[in-house]
């Protein structure tokens, strides 16, 4: 008798958790069968762009970021190609290789500054901006900001690039290279100023690494890292199809 009053109670616990555990799955299982409010699908999306951008811009500020990226690592500009090709020739090989050295560092610095500009970009957008970009194409949102930031980035950038051609010395080594190449008899001249080229393969890069970043996000289930990212990409992956 004591072993059944025992197991009464037990078996209610049993019961009572099992109920608990099934209200817990279907909840999980519910959660994102609903679709997102307007407010959640701009807040995620908005979430997952500032995401992006951000480590976009941390990754390619750090030291070799661009220079160790072969997907966005900064050569010779394609008319100056000649100039590499024959320094390396007349044994100036190691001139050539400081000028993409200093070039690649240079938007390292600079690549920063991109951070506010593409927050701004993300506050500015309106309803429709949210719902094209999240159920656009896969490159909705870079596309997004190329329209609404190169224009802020170039100017923003370019005097970040100026100052660090000028530091790490890819005014002078570039200047030098051109300089050489100039000398050398019946070729025609190239133009020693590198900066407006730097800064646009800077902003290049950046467009680089946000494509991937924004393609992450809309692949890989891992990538969503907050429940409300969870829920507007949920609402994508339904849509998409």
């Amino acid at each position: 008798m004591k072993k059944t009053l025992f197991f009464i109670p037990l078996i209610l616990i049993i019961f009572s958790g099992c109920d608990t555990l099934s209200q817990v799955a279907r909840t999980t299982a519910n959660q994102y069968s609903t679709n997102p409010s307007s407010l959640e699908i701009g807040n995620g999306l908005k979430q997952a762009l500032e995401l992006g951008t951000n480590k976009s811009s941390d990754q390619l500020s750090t030291v070799n970021g661009f220079f160790s990226n072969a997907a966005v690592k900064i050569l010779f500009p394609p008319e100056a190609q000649k100039v590499e090709r024959t320094l390396r020739t007349l044994g100036l090989g190691k001139l050539a290789d400081n000028v993409i050295l200093s070039l690649n560092r240079a938007a390292e610095d600079a690549a920063g500054k991109a951070k506010p500009i593409f927050v701004n970009a993300i506050k500015q957008m309106t309803l429709q901006d949210v719902t094209n970009i999240l159920l656009g194409n896969q490159d909705a949102a870079t596309q997004y900001f190329k329209r609404t930031t190169t224009l802020q980035l170039a100017a923003s950038f370019k005097p970040v690039v100026q100052t660090s051609l000028n530091k790490v010395g890819a005014t002078k080594y570039y200047s030098d290279a051109a300089a050489a190449y100039n000398r050398v008899p019946l070729v025609g001249k190239v133009n020693p100023d590198i900066s407006d080229y730097v800064t646009q393969k800077a902003i290049d890069g950046l467009f680089v690494e946000i494509a991937q970043e924004e393609l992450n996000i809309r692949q890989n289930l891992s990538a969503r890292t907050t429940p409300l990212l969870q829920k507007v990409f949920s609402f994508y992956d339904k849509n998409k199809r």
